[in-house]
């Protein structure tokens, strides 16, 4: 699967994201503090991420920044993307099954090395519900998209 992820910062978390992600098999497509010459500013590098996601450059996205708001808050501001700000495996499991979410949004500074492979785990593993009421949601989701702003 190709994966665009980026980082405002180059911390060591940001470093073995990708190193898991490649060792996972997937192609990363980097941006932001992650690829040399890139804007490393959290909303610029989100924002290129998540634009890949919604143009369907990358199947998915993560999302990195030093508590992980405000590159959850630049990638949902592109339209088709679900981006979801998660600290724990429970909760990237919830996000991909009951919101079909296709960015996964990471804090640099709470994600450990232990914890960002539980999440990916987690995060991969999951599919998006075939629940009536969860369709009905995301089917609202999308059409909040497709609304003039």
């Amino acid at each position: 699967m190709r994966i665009s992820v980026s980082s405002d910062m180059d911390e060591p978390v940001a470093r073995l994201l990708v190193a898991e992600l490649r060792e996972r098999g997937h192609e990363v497509r980097a941006h932001g503090a992650l690829r040399a010459g890139a804007d490393p500013q959290w909303a610029v590098c989100s924002e290129a991420a998540a634009r890949e996601v919604a143009e369907g450059a990358a199947e998915q996205a993560v999302v990195c920044c030093w508590t992980g708001t405000g590159a959850s808050i630049a990638a949902n501001k592109v339209p088709g993307v679900r981006a979801a700000l998660c600290a724990d495996a429970a909760t990237a499991e919830g996000a991909r099954r009951w919101n079909d979410a296709n960015v996964l949004a990471l804090s640099l500074r709470l994600t450990s090395e232990p914890l960002l492979k539980e999440i990916l785990d987690a995060w991969f593993a999951a599919a998006p519900s075939d629940d009536a009421e969860d369709r009905r949601n995301m089917a609202h989701v999308e059409a909040l998209d497709a609304r003039p702003r």
